[in-house]
């Protein structure tokens, strides 16, 4: 029995607007606009599936005034990439339009607040099969088969790189086309669904990286009236990867702002529809505008409820000013602390008081423990293995300088995030190509070595909740030796230290003063007791190490 179903297309100042689709053979149906800029037309559909655009007279400057243009529907949650036409898919059941039937089972499931979060960061495409796998894969259905691996290892978010519909196959998804449809090549959205709902029936999180500067040259709201939602040209022409969204723009005829209307339509949609746990902002830098990023971390909120959601920007460099009391965010990307930490295990420097500052983000003035996401490498940035091997340090003594990066990692303030292969030694180049992860180096002793620390260390990280708050205390340095002590603590007697050794030498019987306490503790990476009198202990430090002491 077929139904009255609307279609409308937002588009104020453009004279003219006609439907087209399979369901008129693609023959134009007239759209009437209506006082709030919106163009409509009700068409009678049965129960299905169809294929449709809109048919616009564009205000573009880059086309002819008046120009008839064929466009997608900016709001299409599914897109017909293989015609080469873009078509928007639209599902009808009982007599209603969805996204798909999917049903969600797990919802009821509890998940970590965001103090416990430990992040990995995949791209969907690349994160199942490698090369020498002969059946091709990469897709939503190919990352649940991995989920029970990402619980051996004990991280309890994902933050996926973006999953917005972008042109071809293959792309990290910086260039989102359509921002309410998901990439067609990862498998249907029923798919992205059921990986999310999978990742909360383990308890893990799911972080969806999210592209709000700018979007990608041919996205339809560049067609039908650019310089309604984005600035005319790039602001800095350096840094310009497509129209930049115009977040300043306000219209007073209708009392709105159009590119925020927009992204936060985009992001209450995927809140509501794919139950996503947080939001990467990329390039806020470059955005720009923190009345905008206030307003829409709020929606953001707003729209999950009672649930935890995490909103983290990349703004490269970091600034206090995007988390702090008025910041904006929850959290935002350490990449001072990527870059010191490479340089220390690399041994191309070595300096205290750097490495406090990113070790303890209080003191370049973030005010806890959830306002950084500390890690040694993301998908901007090459592998450890690819920096160690550039300065000619291979095999064991780069995975010893690998474990002292983990050990740092896991026990900074800040949450820590690990970028996928990172946990047991992938050693690719990164490429804007296709680089599948290399899953064979698990048969590996020291690539499996790598594994079974990452995962220790995680797991000490959920059991000593010392290392959820923004307690520390810089309990020994030693300039000379290059070693820096640090004591990490809650108000329930959690308490760790961690030795670190950025020396090539070994240290045989050294003396660490200062410790909190005096009693047993239990040596986390080696498993044994020392006891602490209160002169602190002695214990043996190797080249390029760290020894994380736990108190009993």
């Amino acid at each position: 029995m077929a139904k009255p179903i609307e279609f409308n297309l937002f588009a104020p100042y453009n004279k003219g607007a006609t439907l087209i689709g399979s369901f008129s053979d693609w023959q134009e149906i007239p759209m009437e606009k209506g006082e709030d800029g919106y163009f409509r037309t009700t068409v009678e559909l049965e129960d299905g599936e169809y294929e449709y655009k809109f048919r616009v007279q564009s205000n573009s400057w880059f086309l002819e005034p008046e120009q008839w243009v064929d466009v997608t529907d900016p709001y299409a949650t599914d897109i017909n990439e293989l015609s080469g036409q873009d078509n928007g898919i639209v599902r009808i059941k009982d007599g209603e339009r969805i996204v798909d039937t999917y049903v969600w089972q797990h919802d009821d499931k509890p998940l970590p607040a965001d103090h416990e979060l430990v992040i990995y960061e995949l791209h969907v495409g690349d994160f199942s099969g490698g090369e020498d796998d002969p059946y091709a894969r990469g897709k939503y259905k190919h990352v649940i088969e991995k989920l029970d691996y990402l619980c051996d290892l004990g991280i309890n978010a994902i933050e996926l790189m973006p999953v917005k519909e972008y042109p071809g196959d293959y792309s990290w998804g910086y260039n989102p086309r359509y921002f309410f449809a998901t990439e067609s090549s990862y498998g249907a959205t029923a798919g992205l669904k059921q990986l999310i709902d999978e990742c909360h029936a383990r308890g893990i999180r799911v972080i969806m990286d999210g592209i709000y500067n700018h979007s990608e040259a041919s996205s339809p709201l560049t067609q039908i009236d650019h310089d309604y939602w984005y600035h005319h040209s790039p602001r800095d022409p350096d840094n310009s990867w497509g129209p930049e969204f115009n977040y300043e723009h306000y219209d007073e005829n209708l009392d709105t702002y159009p590119a925020r209307k927009f992204i936060g339509d985009t992001i209450r949609f995927w809140i509501e529809e794919y139950h996503i746990d947080g939001i990467r902002y990329d390039a806020a830098r470059q955005i720009a505008n923190y009345d905008f990023m206030h307003w829409v971390v709020q929606e953001a909120k707003n729209t999950a409820g009672a649930k935890p959601f995490y909103n983290i920007a990349e703004h490269i460099p970091e600034t206090t000013s995007i988390t702090n009391v008025d910041g904006p965010m929850d959290g935002c990307w350490h990449d001072s602390f990527y870059h010191c930490i490479l340089e220390h295990i690399c041994g191309d420097t070595f300096d205290l008081e750097r490495l406090k500052d990113v070790i303890d983000c209080k003191r370049q003035g973030f005010l806890g423990a959830t306002n950084v996401v500390n890690y040694l490498t993301n998908h901007d940035h090459n592998h450890l293995m690819v920096e160690l091997g550039d300065r000619q340090i291979f095999d064991e003594e780069a995975f010893r300088r690998a474990k002292l990066g983990v050990a740092i990692l896991m026990t900074a303030v800040g949450v820590p995030l690990v970028w996928m292969g990172e946990e047991f030694g992938e050693y690719k180049p990164k490429q804007q190509e296709s680089a599948k992860i290399d899953w064979t180096l698990l048969g590996n002793d020291l690539n499996r070595g790598l594994f079974a620390y990452y995962s220790g260390l995680i797991n000490l990280r959920k059991n000593n909740h010392a290392l959820y708050t923004e307690n520390i205390d810089f309990i020994h340095e030693n300039a000379e030796a290059k070693v820096l002590a640090y004591s990490r603590w809650n108000d329930e007697g959690s308490r760790v230290v961690v030795v670190t050794n950025f020396s090539e030498n070994f240290l045989a019987g050294y003396h660490v003063p200062n410790f909190p306490c005096g009693g047993t503790w239990h040596e986390w990476t080696g498993d044994y007791d020392v006891e602490a009198g209160d002169d602190g202990i002695i214990t043996d430090i190797g080249p390029y190490e760290a020894k994380v002491f736990v108190w009993q």
